[in-house]
């Protein structure tokens, strides 16, 4: 994936991140469980985990001149996945989504070991 690429849906995600929160903030709130809330705030924090480090992954390769490769996809993907699946858990979806919502986390890892090591083999 391109780093404008990353950089773009890095920010997408932060802001749908943002638009989660306070939906279930000022909407969610009276109608779900806190144990449901809660789950609803997880998802909105983890959408923003993988929208910042995708930005943090682009910016980092745009100052090395690098046109993919740090990480960016996962982030964006696993943050994805797992924000999507928690939220979807939080609305009364189906308990066998708590299933793949490891493997958006095991993403979001990746990314950013993924960029651990690019910065490291850039010095």
């Amino acid at each position: 994936m391109s780093i404008r690429w990353v950089l773009m849906l890095g920010a997408v995600l932060c802001a749908v991140s943002v638009i989660g929160g306070a939906f279930g903030a000022h909407s969610l709130e009276a109608r779900l469980t806190a144990d449901r809330l809660a789950l609803w705030k997880t998802a909105a924090q983890y959408l923003m985990v993988g929208g910042l480090g995708a930005i943090g992954a682009g910016l980092m390769g745009n100052a090395l001149n690098l046109e993919r490769g740090t990480g960016g996809a996962a982030l964006i993907i696993g943050g994805l996945i797992f924000g999507g699946t928690v939220a979807i858990l939080a609305l009364g979806g189906p308990r066998w989504l708590g299933a793949i919502t490891p493997i958006g986390g095991l993403l979001l890892i990746v990314g950013f070991l993924q960029m651990a090591w690019v910065s490291w083999r850039s010095f």
